[in-house]
């Protein structure tokens, strides 16, 4: 369901209501048309060559260059005065960034809110945290909207949408290793034998966003089939929760999510969405987020 225009647009065309997101949340139509979304990108390097992160990048490009490099993928958090542009053009905005114990993209958001309501003190800002990233902010994204469907007004989406992320859930799927071993995340020796074996690690966040290792599989296949019945530990009745799956190069796989999660489960909706740049600097090549 669309928001009406009205709703959105003041009569001096001011956007009432904005979603803003570093670009580690892919922008679905629903939250581009609804919500007036824009990405506010963060830079990605590879051996000192530098990715911008939005919609002009080549990702299969950008993670060949990841798998040709010896050195880990870097990333730099936007400026607090990029986020700051993007909040002067509404009345009211959200903020969603990825987890801030996994960049700084958060507190440079707040900054850049600061920035704003001291220029504007009716401006209202918020910035929240998703404890998640990728799929986990498209989430956000969308129950903010489905908020505002609801004509809740901005502070009681502020409450609803906190309580939402503490008690939303995220899990990952590497295929390849390659990333946490230039990391630091994962010893090299390990790496390799993890590798030799097929070992699927399936990994999630914690409460403060932080990832912690769920539990490992043989093959891509039993990894993803173990994820998805992983779901009933979290959560027993997701007859009113969206399922949102992003990958990396692998349409098939995330189908399959979809497909195995439809016949366990009864999810309102499921989406699957084609992962940008710094989810895939995290997932890798083949890699699949899933929220819920």
């Amino acid at each position: 369901m669309l928001l009406k225009l009205n709703s959105i647009i003041c009569e001096d065309k001011i956007v009432k209501y904005k979603l803003v997101a570093d670009s580690c949340c892919e922008l679905i139509p629903e939250l581009k048309n609804d919500l007036q979304a824009e990405s506010v990108p963060l830079v990605l390097s590879v051996d000192g060559k530098e990715y911008i992160d939005d919609e002009k990048l080549n990702i299969s490009e950008f993670v060949e260059d990841m798998k040709n490099s010896k050195n880990p993928a870097r990333s730099s958090c936007p400026s607090p005065e990029a986020f700051a542009e993007k909040c002067r053009e509404s009345i009211n905005t959200f903020i969603v960034t990825i987890s801030a114990a996994l960049s700084g993209s958060y507190q440079s958001a707040v900054m850049g809110s600061d920035i704003v309501k001291s220029e504007n003190p009716d401006k209202k800002i918020h910035v929240f945290n998703s404890k998640s990233a990728s799929a986990g902010e498209i989430l956000v994204g969308l129950k903010i909207r489905e908020w505002l469907e609801h004509k809740m007004d901005f502070d009681a989406i502020i409450e609803t949408v906190t309580e939402f992320i503490d008690n939303m859930k995220t899990m990952f799927i590497l295929d390849k290793l390659d990333n946490l071993v230039k990391n630091g995340r994962m010893s090299k020796v390990t790496g390799q034998i993890a590798t030799i074996l097929s070992l699927r690690p399936i990994f999630g966040s914690d409460s403060e966003g932080h990832i912690k290792l769920f539990a490992n599989a043989r093959g891509s296949l039993k990894a993803i089939g173990k994820m998805v019945d992983m779901i009933e530990d979290f959560c027993s009745d997701t007859s009113k929760r969206t399922l949102v799956i992003t990958h990396c190069n692998n349409n098939e796989h995330a189908a399959l999510v979809k497909s195995m999660a439809q016949k366990k489960y009864s999810f309102k909706d499921i989406y699957i969405v084609p992962m940008r740049g710094l989810s895939s600097m995290y997932a890798n090549d083949k890699g699949i987020i899933i929220a819920f």
